[in-house]
């Protein structure tokens, strides 16, 4: 496999391993030969992973321009659905004079408003993976837009005000833990890294920004129009949602899967030994298996199979788009893929996801829920608009982390993959490990040492460090969720936010996650 990567034992082929780019020349005659069979890119040197099909309903052959509106309305949707989870951060004090609570009970309205993004992420992710996506975006934007209106109509009835914020939990789970998983329907592997980045950015951005205003908003207008204002945006962006975002989940043919079937990863070693008329690549290798083909019989390997085609279908109309269900995308139970994930679990990769982003995630939240009682008290006095303005380094770093995700996810993948002989490997996401840890132990570190004494360190230094920490926990972020995307296909609705919730437990906020 190479660069450090270890083989594989047990798997003919590793799921998401797969050849990218040309330039070997020991596999230089075996895909001429293959290279009718299978679609690159305009430059005609990267090859497409995973290979669109030939129905135009197949979300890869839609048009760049119209895969990318599709993830900014969505991704502009996560920002105003993931405001609601700090919402409450920079008012808790205002609030639990107006309810007549305890600081604990303000807490536990963010508590339950967590485990009602579990409880709903639970339910919808098997419903997502049975009867796609598109309905659930739908539905979590209605949810969120009356559930934000409930919230601001309430007055002081704590109990109905935590009610609403349950809800609003339940509509912001579909943004949370399905559109990075919309973002591997749409795009071909060397395409994901910037997008990733961008609809990471727009759940982890708005989480940040939102105290920035929160405070403003209620020290001018009062608290109740900081659920009035979301509710208003989401509305505005529904019917967006309704007709310009179709289904993206798409029941595609395993023999297109080429990173997770093997179809086309030729090893060094292969020679073409014939090319016969019906159209079979058969390459011979040795006695030894390989990683990388799909059918064997005694000593050959057949790249391509031969296959009769069946004609597209017809391209679906605006109208069919417009429909909620398309039909089903796979075979299997509800009830099974309900209890799925808890297994999963114990898969190495699943679990080193969560603790990669979950870990540095729950320090962020940490950071979030300790702020108030460093700064609202003495030595600086500050008050809810000032603690809430705190959250701009928090969120200038989120935006400095996702560009510099943007800037080597997909370049330094792309480098890896020429150095190992053109086979890509989703284990080349890993690299941004390495400014996670950079960034985040400065972060901490420099967080808990300046904040001891902040008389003498002033708040600018907390909120530096701050600043790198949340860009720790972005790449940290990224990084997991491009390699579950590449790596698991089948296990790609383990999402950020079904990991952040996972990583809220250390701060004493239990909830379950979700994914197929």
């Amino acid at each position: 496999m190479g660069l450090g990567i270890l083989e594989d034992r047990h798997l003919e082929h590793v799921p998401g391993t797969a050849f990218v780019l040309d330039g070997d020349r020991k596999r230089e005659v075996a895909q001429d030969a293959a290279r009718s069979h299978l679609k690159y890119d305009k430059t005609g040197k990267i090859l497409l992973v995973p290979q669109p099909s030939d129905d135009p309903n197949d979300p890869l052959n839609w048009p760049l321009w119209k895969r990318d509106l599709i993830i900014v309305i969505l991704s502009l949707l996560s920002v105003i659905a993931a405001t609601l989870s700090p919402l409450l951060a920079a008012n808790t004090v205002s609030l639990a004079i107006i309810f007549e609570r305890s600081l604990t009970d303000m807490a536990l309205l963010t508590g339950y408003h967590l485990l009602g993004v579990g409880i709903a992420g639970l339910l919808f992710v098997p419903s997502a993976r049975i009867w796609g996506k598109r309905h659930l975006y739908i539905l979590g934007a209605v949810i969120v837009i009356f559930s934000c209106v409930w919230g601001g109509a309430t007055g002081p009835h704590y109990a109905s005000f935590l009610w609403a914020r349950i809800f609003q939990g339940v509509g912001l789970a579909p943004f949370e833990a399905l559109v990075n998983a919309s973002v591997g329907d749409l795009y071909h592997v060397h395409e994901r890294g910037l997008r990733m980045a961008l609809s990471n950015l727009a759940l982890f951005g708005g989480a940040f920004l939102t105290p920035v205003f929160v405070g403003l908003i209620a020290d001018r207008i009062g608290y109740e129009w900081t659920f009035y204002f979301v509710a208003i945006f989401a509305a505005v962006l529904l019917p967006l949602v309704i007709f310009f975002c179709p289904e993206t989940t798409y029941k595609r043919d395993a023999r297109f899967d080429i990173d997770t079937m093997g179809n086309l990863v030729i090893q060094p070693g292969y020679e073409l030994k014939d090319v016969r008329n019906n159209g079979t690549t058969s390459i011979s290798t040795s006695d030894e298996t390989e990683r990388g083909g799909v059918l064997k019989e005694g000593h050959e390997t057949f790249v391509q199979p031969s296959t009769i085609p069946s004609p597209p279908p017809p391209k679906a109309t605006f109208l069919q788009s417009l429909a909620p269900f398309n039909g089903r995308k796979t075979d299997e139970h509800y009830i099974h893929l309900l209890f799925r994930p808890f297994p999963l679990f114990f898969h190495p990769g699943i679990l080193w996801a969560c603790l990669i982003q979950g870990v540095m995630i729950g320090f962020t939240v940490l950071i979030g829920v300790t702020l108030a009682a460093i700064f609202l008290g003495p030595p600086l006095w500050f008050g809810e608009l000032e603690t809430g303005y705190m959250y701009t380094g928090a969120f200038i770093g989120a935006i400095l982390g996702f560009a510099l995700c943007g800037l080597i996810s997909d370049s330094s993948a792309k480098l890896l993959t020429r150095w190992n002989n053109g086979v890509y490997e989703p284990e080349f996401r890993m690299v941004l490990v390495l400014p996670q840890m950079v960034l985040g132990g400065a972060g901490l570190y420099g967080f808990g040492w300046t904040t001891n004494e902040p008389l003498k360190y002033g708040w600018l230094w907390p909120d530096f460090f701050f600043a790198l920490v949340v860009m720790g926990m972005v790449c940290g972020a990224v990084a997991s969720a491009l390699y579950i995307v590449d790596a698991h296909r089948k296990s790609q609705l383990l999402r950020y936010g079904c990991v952040e919730r996972s990583a809220r437990e250390f701060d004493g906020v239990g909830k379950n996650c979700a994914m197929s």
